[in-house]
């Protein structure tokens, strides 16, 4: 049986090869920071040595071992230390100034990635897991690329400088510190192996942990009503039992391996140690040889400690990889510049035989579906639920294809367009429920368009009925909360409209768009909305009172 099995190592989902291979991929846009941090790092390798010959030096010139100046000696000293001090200054800013642009830099990376993906109708990750993996995952990568790495360099420099130094002293004695490496490097393989799968566990958990706590504070309201403080309290618990048990066996096993580590460094140094007092105790070896001896001593151990500790934030790092390649699992949408149909006797929507299923593949939605969204129309939808409103809805802006058949955008003059997200500029869509931003109105409404004037948008919210905007007290620069919190639902929602007419789209599409109006404020928008006769307008909707207004009903139906 393999030790591998023995220690209950799993195999993972990928390879080292290519989490190594998108790591330097992931490399490629801090290359800056890395090469500034490794330079630090080798300049303060070397004022670290010459501080152990001027040490050495100084010793030897006290004890008359060698001629010269002693406060020349000490001044030299000082030199070193202040390279030193500025080596260490100069790190922290570029680890701090820098090192914040590259985490912002690599976020700002992987959100553009996740909207640009593909949209695969049922969230696989939960939104708190995926923010979880945002910061932290993030954090992670990031320092290993940028300081992890670097530093790496100049500890590996200074073992390497130390160990010549030490080997020009006595080479027994430097190759009796460094004799424990090989074994290290055997273990080394299966310690990465056990280590990875238990901070895996961890960072699963506390994904979960923080779940549980967005889900929580976003829906206060709903738990608060049910009073049901206890059980969400309770639910809390039971994660963060489960994340402190991953803590506890990921902490035991860390603990082992680096007392059997630090077991064989403490062996090595005492080794040392013996070896020079022995040597003195001959008058082969100077004092300020032995002080020499017992700092290139430390300063192998430093480094190889470090490289020991290396080896954990490689399991780390390797561990926020995958996890940010998990987020990447999903093809992109179709790149390139969008699509406009040019309005040339209106634009329609057209579904040919048209049939989907969701993933699960426990029925389908739609079954050889077709219909004509004809330019310039009113069509109200209808159904109950789960006759496939919103997977119509779905297919319209393109966040799903058919299994079979086509969707196409077309115009009057005989433009044919398959339903794609280069053509999603052409909808102006209005979502069901309260979709605000916190923020102001003005940054919700410029959502819609970036370049609209303060006109343009006094223009869409009197169309949407809400010129209760200028009489607040701050009009468009009213603050609103998180989901329009300050706000009625009603109110939210004509801002919402609002905020999709300043779209310059030829189709609109409303979903469940006035379910929190009134009937005359649901009557006056209608009107206003259907003036444009150029417009083709489709209505997912139950009120009747939207029919009334449509020359077209589609009644989709279970199947």
């Amino acid at each position: 049986m393999k030790i591998s099995n023995l220690l209950r190592i799993p195999q993972n989902k990928y390879p080292v090869k290519a989490i190594l291979r998108w790591l330097w991929h992931a490399w490629h846009g801090n290359r800056l920071q890395a090469v500034l941090n490794a330079a630090l790092g080798l300049l303060g390798v070397a004022a670290s040595l010459m501080s152990v010959w001027a040490v050495q030096n100084a010793i030897d010139v006290a004890s008359h071992v060698r001629s010269g100046s002693l406060y020349a000696a000490v001044a030299l000293m000082g030199v070193f230390v202040l390279c030193d001090f500025g080596v260490s200054i100069a790190s922290v800013w570029v680890r701090n100034i820098l090192g914040i642009k590259a985490q912002n830099r690599m976020q700002q990376h992987m959100l553009d990635r996740i909207l640009r993906s593909e949209w695969r109708g049922r969230e696989r990750m939960h939104s708190g897991d995926v923010l979880n993996r945002l910061e932290l995952d993030v954090r992670t990568v990031v320092e290993f690329l940028t300081e992890t790495m670097p530093n790496t360099l100049s500890v590996v420099a200074l073992f390497f400088g130390s160990f010549f130094y030490l080997f020009s002293m006595d080479a027994m004695l430097a190759v009796v510190i460094v004799i424990m490496l090989p074994l290290f490097m055997l273990v080394s393989r299966l310690y990465v192996g056990r280590m990875r799968s238990l901070t895996r566990n961890v960072r699963n958990c506390d994904s979960r942990v923080q779940s549980v706590l967005q889900e929580t504070i976003q829906n206060r309201m709903l738990i608060k009503t049910l009073e049901k403080d206890d059980a969400m309290v309770e639910r809390l618990e039971a994660t963060q039992s489960e994340l402190r048990h991953n803590v506890v066996r990921r902490t035991a096993f860390s603990l082992f391996s680096s007392f059997v580590l630090n077991f064989g460094f403490a062996a090595g140094y005492l080794i040392a140690f013996l070896w020079g007092a022995i040597r003195m105790y001959g008058h082969t070896l100077s004092f300020g040889g032995m002080t020499a001896f017992l700092q290139l001593v430390a300063r192998i151990q430093g480094p190889a400690r470090n490289l020991t500790k290396l080896v954990p934030q490689f399991v780390s790092v390797l561990t926020a990889a995958e996890r940010l390649m998990e987020l990447e699992e999903n093809p992109l949408e179709e790149q390139g510049a969008p699509v406009h149909i040019a309005d040339d006797g209106g634009v329609g929507v057209r579904f040919e035989n048209v049939t989907y299923a969701y993933e699960d593949g426990e029925r389908d939605i739609m079954k050889n579906f077709s219909f004509d969204f004809t330019p310039g129309s009113c069509t109200a939808v209808l159904g109950e639920t789960g006759t496939g409103k919103t997977t119509l809805v779905r297919m319209i802006l393109a966040l799903i294809r058919p299994a079979e058949g086509r969707a196409v955008i077309y115009n009057g003059r005989g433009d044919c367009r398959q339903l794609s997200s280069l053509t999603r500029c052409n909808f102006v869509y209005v979502p069901q429920g309260n979709t605000l931003l916190s923020g102001t109105i003005r940054d919700n409404l410029r959502l819609g368009c970036l370049s609209a004037t303060d006109e343009d948008m006094l223009d869409a919210l009197h169309r949407a009925c809400a010129d209760f905007v200028s009489e607040l007290p701050d009009g468009l620069d009213t603050v609103c909360s998180e989901s329009g919190g300050g706000l009625s639902e009603g109110q939210a929602q004509r801002i919402a409209i609002a905020r999709a007419l300043l779209r310059d789209g030829s189709v609109m599409l409303f979903d469940e768009a006035t379910s929190s109006l009134d009937p005359d404020t649901e009557r006056r928008l209608l009107s206003n909305l259907l003036t444009d006769k150029r417009r083709t307008i489709i209505f997912v909707t139950h009120r009747m009172a939207v029919v009334d207004y449509c020359d077209k009903v589609l009644r989709m139906e279970r199947l």
